[in-house]
């Protein structure tokens, strides 16, 4: 079954039901499907070429997810353009991808260059050619030819690795995105009651909660750009209950909620970085029995283990990132492919229909990254007698100082459960003595007056000698990407400049 069938099934049962709203007003799901399968319609007369690539360089708004799911039921390729990448990179994608269309917010145009592709412009106010709305008037009633490639197909490319390589295009099929939509559906309970607010961007993580919300029948919210504040009335105002945030947002909401910030939240997951268990904590308090987690990458988007809440309620769990989603295999492999008892740490890998099917024109690290039927995740773990897996960070952060090897995410947890910590991330660097030597950079809570000395001795006691930093670095605020990940390859630098000369 392709992914937009969904969304159109559900659309034939309860077409009077509201399925998407944003600050312009509510469409219902009649309503949202006649405007999707035009604006299908209008993308084949421009480009009839099956599983060919639609470039969409937008902010979130329901023309966002319309023109994303006109895309599939164009039977064409998504390929998302973060409108906050810089030039250079948005032309690198669109010249590799080579989409025939681009669609984009007008105030978006000038960001990139479409390189011969057809421009659509998202303005609502403008009906004239070449404009979504004007696309989509030419050709209501009209419905796109019947898309009849197989599951393997190419659904969306999306791009992955620009913080530690050049990026790479990774090619998500159809029976990925169907196998993420019933395991969210599963494990998060959904239904036509589900309200959910796509809050973060729509060209990342938000994306793999729409055609699971719209499946089981909910509604989704759309915003743009809130601030906190804003964010908390959005969930009252709509009855939010279900979002996806990165653990950043999470942060500034706990700072500007109230005691009783949102009766209606059942689901709150964060995802795109990890949060520390007593920062978990703390968000439970604040928002009550209802943050989730889950883990996954850009090959196998977002939910290859998974914690509800309920389950990240209990303290044992809090470190963890659950356990196997229910269509997907987990196993602890070594580098010779051999799995791991209990509690070992290697390699993180998964099977089954979730993975993506390689990447876009790069058959060689595709090889790489699918072996024997397994995607070599390269991130660390272990999986413990309950089968919940817990992180221990990328293979290739491993810091091995004096032989031994240091996980980062240990002196993380570490050194977060200091009082004053408010953000921390722990990385190597070259050491003429040690090979590599543990380094750490810490964000501090406003008004703390916590030094260097005492946080490496509050390290020293939690850790052993072995594994606390040999340096840690202060800074007002931690070094983070758009998404707010933080960026240890720059702080790696600027710590190695900092180094003596051996």
């Amino acid at each position: 079954m392709h992914p937009i069938q969904f969304f159109l099934r559900r659309a034939e049962a309860a077409p009077d039901a509201v399925a998407l709203e944003d600050a312009g007003g509510q469409l219902t799901y009649r309503a949202l499907a006649e405007r999707v399968l035009a604006l299908a319609a209008g993308f084949q007369a421009i480009d009839p070429t099956p599983g060919s690539r639609v470039g969409l360089s937008a902010y979130n708004s329901a023309d966002h997810v319309t023109a994303l799911l006109a895309t599939m039921a164009a039977g064409k390729v998504w390929v998302p353009l973060y409108p906050k990448n810089g030039r250079q990179e948005l032309d690198r994608m669109v010249g590799f991808t080579e989409p025939s269309i681009v669609v984009a917010d007008a105030e978006c145009r000038d960001g990139f260059d479409a390189q011969g592709a057809a421009l659509v412009t998202i303005d609502p106010a403008s009906r004239a050619a070449g404009t979504l709305e004007g696309l989509v008037e030419a050709n209501i009633g009209r419905r796109p030819a019947p898309d009849d490639l197989p599951l393997s197909a190419t659904q969306a490319i999306k791009f992955t690795g620009g913080s530690t390589g050049a990026p790479k295009g990774v090619m998500q099929p159809y029976r990925a995105w169907t196998t993420n939509a019933l395991t969210q559906i599963h494990h998060y309970g959904l239904g036509p009651a589900d309200r959910n607010l796509a809050a973060a961007p729509i060209t990342h993580g938000t994306s793999t909660y729409i055609v699971p919300t719209l499946a089981a029948g909910g509604r989704i919210a759309v915003v743009d750009r809130q601030r906190p504040a804003e964010v908390l009335e959005c969930f009252r105002r709509f009855g939010t209950t279900l979002t996806f945030l990165p653990p950043t947002v999470i942060y500034l909401l706990m700072e500007a909620a109230d005691d009783a910030p949102c009766p209606t939240l059942r689901n709150l997951v964060y995802g795109g970085g990890p949060m520390r268990p007593e920062r978990i904590r703390a968000a439970q308090e604040r928002f009550g029995p209802v943050l989730a987690t889950s883990y996954g990458q850009t090959e196998a988007p977002q939910i290859i283990t998974v914690v509800p809440p309920d389950e990240l309620m209990l303290d044992e769990n809090r470190a963890t990132v659950g356990r196997a989603s229910l269509l997907t295999e987990l196993a602890i492999l070594d580098a010779d492919g051999r799995r791991l008892p209990q509690g070992e740490t290697g390699e993180v890998c998964a099977r089954g229909d979730l993975l993506m099917s390689g990447y876009w024109r790069n058959p060689e690290k595709t090889a790489e990254t699918l072996v024997d039927g397994w995607l070599r995740t390269g991130d660390l773990g272990a999986v413990d007698e309950r089968g919940y897996l817990t992180l221990k960070g990328r293979s290739r952060e491993v810091v091995i100082t004096g032989g031994f090897n240091v996980y980062p995410i240990d002196v993380e947890a570490a050194l977060g459960r200091h009082p004053d910590v408010l953000d921390v991330a722990v990385f190597g660097i070259e050491d003429a003595k040690w090979g590599e030597a543990v380094h750490a950079a810490v964000q501090l809570r406003p008004g703390a007056a916590t030094t260097q000395a005492e946080l490496i001795a509050f390290a020293r006691d939690a850790v052993g000698p072995v594994k606390t930093p040999k340096a840690i670095h202060l800074y007002p605020e931690l070094p983070k990407n758009a998404f707010g990940k933080i960026l240890k390859p720059q702080l790696q630098r600027e710590a190695a400049a900092r180094a003596p000369a051996s």
